[in-house]
């Protein structure tokens, strides 16, 4: 080529690349639909997705976690946070100057938006590179939820996130009330990527759903430190059973009397508050337990009866997650269990599809980025309960492909609603569940990405293989420029 086309994307990620499912499916896009080497920079931790891990085109560098930052005393935060900044700035510029060989394009996950905007715009300059920022969220407004908004390390962030992200040669953002705030009080012209479930976020079969159950059986045997009705369960299950599922001459059947499976997935930080979901679950609980109590006619207890036991399972990893399981140990209810468990990337989505209802606490720190856990859930057909909040209805259609709600007292209503009759005998639930696989099945992550994003790659690899060829200064000044207001129009 003789434009020296070398056929190469930088992703970076200053976080864990296995909790971080877009930038994965950027990687496995650019490997798979642009034809491209992918380099990502990440941290370690929890393993990505197998088709990741597997691509002969994806390279993986990772990064080490500065954990002795951790140790220190609370009284030094803002120190702590300039010397982590530092740390990671320079461990970045080592491997993107140095250790990576070099790209046609940087793609950077934000936030964190410091070091990283500064870090990835050095190395893009000094290697003749496109940048182009994903933007999930506003990284000022996360750490404004620990230092409060009037906050001057808050302040000074939020002006290297717009400074620096000013300068990209292209932007993605992920919804449209976000693109409207880029560009209004920005300066940042982005196109909307809306996050899309890929091909492995699917409903379950019936098999799947059975072998999952038997692989995580032990999780569930094993309470946050409590006696509950699932550990009653399981302690006289044959092993050809499972909580949800029977097997009998290879033929397997689900449960009449199984309870709802509930999933919430959640990073366990504060800008989720998962105190509305315990206290829906006290509810539920307590206004089963009054209906079975009362129960002294048949009538009233097939009424009862209509109402099925919930098990919970909220899967993830966070800062709050001991917190709350503390005071899960402490609820004592009679019709509803908890579970918290981490899941292989491939166990996660069999997950989702073998679930009953999805629940979903993510507010946004900055009320304009959308709830990536809903996509998979609506990926999988599964129905959804969620935090009501400026933007989510540009995802949830309320009482289309689920509901919304502002309150604990509204969400114990919902499951009531929706579990009445479980599980032969639910109309509103089944009318959601429609609704979620007719999202679902209208669009998928490799889709979107060809019709929305891979025109901004095209363009943004075109400007930097135009710099490599040597041009003057100021023309490729007013190129890149110029082709930066085509590139996200």
């Amino acid at each position: 080529d003789r434009m020296g086309k070398r056929g190469r994307a930088c992703v970076v990620v200053l976080g864990d690349l296995g909790r971080s499912p877009r930038m994965q499916y950027h990687a496995l896009s650019l490997a798979r639909q642009a034809s491209l080497q992918v380099d990502i920079v990440a941290y370690g931790g929890s393993i990505p997705h197998e088709a990741v891990l597997k691509h002969p085109s994806i390279h993986i560098h990772t990064m080490a976690q500065p954990r002795f930052i951790n140790l220190l005393p609370k009284i030094l935060y803002p120190v702590t946070l300039l010397l982590k900044a530092f740390i990671q700035f320079t461990m970045l510029l080592w491997f993107l100057f140095v250790k990576v060989p070099a790209p046609d394009i940087f793609l950077v996950q934000n936030p964190p938006s410091v070091p990283t905007l500064i870090a990835v715009k050095w190395a893009s300059s000094w290697r003749r590179a496109a940048f182009v920022v994903d933007w999930h969220n506003f990284g000022y407004t996360l750490l404004a939820l620990s230092l409060g908004r009037n906050n001057l390390f808050v302040s000074l962030y939020r002006w290297f996130e717009k400074h620096y992200g000013k300068m990209a040669t292209g932007s993605l953002c992920v919804t449209k009330a976000m693109q409207h705030e880029l560009e209004q009080n920005w300066g940042v012209s982005a196109r909307v990527l809306y996050d899309q479930p890929p091909e492995f976020f699917r409903p379950a079969l019936l098999e799947e759903k059975h072998e999952l159950f038997c692989r995580v059986k032990k999780d569930l045997c094993h309470p946050i430190g409590v006696y509950d009705i699932i550990s009653r369960e399981l302690e006289n299950q044959e092993p050809s059973e499972t909580l949800f599922t029977t097997k009998r001459n290879d033929e397997i059947s689900l449960k009449q009397n199984r309870p709802a499976l509930v999933v919430s997935s959640t990073s366990w930080t504060p800008d989720e508050n998962f105190g509305i979901l315990l206290e829906a679950a006290v509810m539920y609980d307590r206004r089963v337990a009054a209906r079975s109590e009362g129960s002294e006619t048949a009538e009233i207890a097939e009424e009862q009866r209509l109402y099925p036991n919930l098990l919970f399972i909220i899967t993830g990893k966070g800062p709050e997650k001991e917190m709350y399981e503390e005071k899960i140990k402490r609820l004592n209810l009679k019709h509803v269990a908890f579970r918290t468990m981490w899941l292989s990337a491939e166990d996660y989505p069999l997950l989702l599809g073998s679930a009953d209802l999805g629940v979903c606490l993510h507010t946004s720190s900055s009320g304009l980025d959308l709830p990536m856990k809903v996509v998979d859930m609506f990926g999988c057909g599964l129905p959804v309960c969620s935090v009501s909040y400026s933007c989510i209805q540009e995802l949830v259609k309320d009482g289309q492909n689920g509901l919304l709600f502002s309150s604990s007292s509204e969400l114990a209503d919902q499951l009531l609603i929706l579990f009445k009759g479980f599980p032969g005998n639910c109309d509103a639930l089944m009318s959601l569940k429609a609704g979620a696989m007719e999202t679902g099945s209208s669009g998928r992550w490799a889709t979107e990405w060809e019709d929305c994003a891979k025109p901004l790659i095209n363009q943004a690899k075109s400007i930097s293989r135009i710099s490599k060829c040597g041009m003057m200064k100021g023309e490729l000044k007013t190129g890149v420029l110029g082709c930066s207001s085509q590139l996200i129009m």
